[in-house]
């Protein structure tokens, strides 16, 4: 009998866990046998480049004047200091060696544990029935003009959508202008523009029940990215209109407004809030960065979850749906937006010890990783400071974030990039059982 896919896929998968087992041992190896007794000063070295790197890091963050450009001297310095080190015992080639070994099989791992993640994708659903009054906003500044260098408004109008474009100097009500093309007969609305936008028309379709699009004409489009629209030809997006499928997403709610990718308190909040930062962004983060850190600034917060209680974060990121685990943070992308959870991930690094902790990672005492259905942010202060979406708004306190399952209809292309298998995390017994596994 011929083996069908699903077994050979489960034997490529047993063959990479073996590789990524023989290229540890080859990183090992090569250490020991080409550095010998040099290999644990060299482990030393190495090391206490990096707690000094990550310290320093810290110390140019949280401070000013000349202790700041001193700190981001050793922050540069060290990683060179350590490559002259190697350098001069002949121990560089065997450090590159063995960290490309180790790079290797961290990525053979990967590649073997992903294969056990068979539901990573949304389902799709037919997008039923035709929409007959599609009603799509464009703002013509957002990413640098993408609705006019790609021709949107004309290429909707030709796919029979109604577009309005928000022009002129005066601010926009999007979610009004949304509620008024929903009164008219719109039974579909659709954004070109950031996020903020988006999650402002996302609500208004979710409350009348009626299909979402996204049209990644805005800056960053994270929200677009987790979708797997392409980011690269925004126009494509609008084939949504003629051949498109229907996923069902869900939405975070903050204090009555919806947000489609994340709601951010402390830190960030407080930078982007301040009245500087639109016209020099780096400049102001490090101005105010100094005073955050060190608690001088800002509301002290604190969040309960589940009864679990998130004291005195100096950053809070709560997610619609959690984000990979696939760095410091816990910070990267979201290859499903359907888990009806929000993921909240908590920072506190107020010493140098508590930033060289985060070399743990999720594992870190500064870090603190949960989901959950709700969760209330509570102050010191009556009112703070919110990044939702990447807007910066007020909000009295207590505040409370929720999610809404399944709660808003989006089309989207049958024909898309699509997104990229979440990574699995690096679990070495799950591996080591797949390597000695047969088939």
């Amino acid at each position: 009998m011929t083996p069908g896919p699903v077994s050979q896929s489960t034997r490529s998968q047993r063959w990479l866990a073996r590789l990524s087992f023989v290229l540890a041992a080859a990183a090992i190896a090569i250490v020991a046998v080409f550095a010998g007794l040099k290999s644990f000063p060299m482990l030393v070295v190495g090391l206490a480049a990096a707690v000094v790197s990550l310290a320093a890091a810290f110390f140019f963050l949280a401070r000013q004047g000349v202790l700041r450009w001193l700190s981001l001297a050793v922050f540069v310095l060290a990683p060179i200091a350590v490559l002259v080190v190697y350098a001069l015992r002949d121990l560089l080639w065997v450090a590159v060696a063995a960290a490309a070994a180790w790079l290797l099989a961290s990525v053979t791992a990967r590649t073997a544990l992903a294969g056990g993640q068979p539901d990573w994708r949304m389902p799709e659903h037919p997008a039923q029935p035709p929409a007959r009054h599609p009603y799509l906003i464009m703002n013509p500044k957002s990413g640098g003009g993408k609705v006019t260098k790609f021709n949107l408004k004309q290429r909707a109008e030709a796919l029979g959508a109604e577009v309005f474009l928000m022009e002129g100097p005066e601010p926009v009500d999007v979610a009004d202008v949304a509620r008024k093309a929903v009164a008219m007969g719109a039974d579909l609305l659709g954004v070109a523009g950031g996020d903020g936008t988006q999650a402002l028309v996302a609500g208004v379709a979710a409350e009348h029940g009626i299909p979402f699009m996204v049209i990644t004409a805005g800056t960053r489009n994270h929200f677009a990215l987790d979708l797997g629209l392409d980011r690269e030809d925004p126009a494509a997006c609008l084939g949504a209109l003629r051949d498109g499928v229907e996923l069902h997403v869900d939405l975070g709610v903050i204090g009555g407004q919806t947000f489609v990718n994340n709601a951010s308190f402390g830190a960030y909040a407080e930078v982007v809030e301040t009245p500087a930062y639109r016209g020099d962004k780096l400049a102001t983060t490090l101005n105010v960065l100094p005073d955050l850190l060190q608690g001088h600034r800002g509301a002290r917060l604190s969040a309960r979850a589940d009864g679990v209680e998130i004291t005195a974060p100096q950053a809070l990121l709560v997610a619609n749906n959690p984000y990979e685990a696939g760095d410091i943070a816990g910070l990267s992308r979201r290859a499903r937006l359907d888990r009806g959870q929000l993921g909240v991930v908590g920072v506190n690094v107020g010493t140098a010890r508590q930033a060289v902790s985060l070399l743990e990672g999720r594992h870190s005492a500064g870090v603190r990783v949960l989901t959950t259905k709700n969760i209330e942010i509570t102050a010191d202060a009556p009112r703070i400071p919110v990044g939702i979406d990447g807007e910066a708004v007020l909000l009295p306190t207590p505040v409370v974030c929720a999610i809404r399952p399944a709660a808003l209809r989006v089309w989207v292309p049958r024909d898309r990039p699509g997104i990229i298998p979440p990574k699995p995390p690096l679990n070495w017994a799950s591996l080591r059982h797949l390597a000695l596994s047969r088939g």
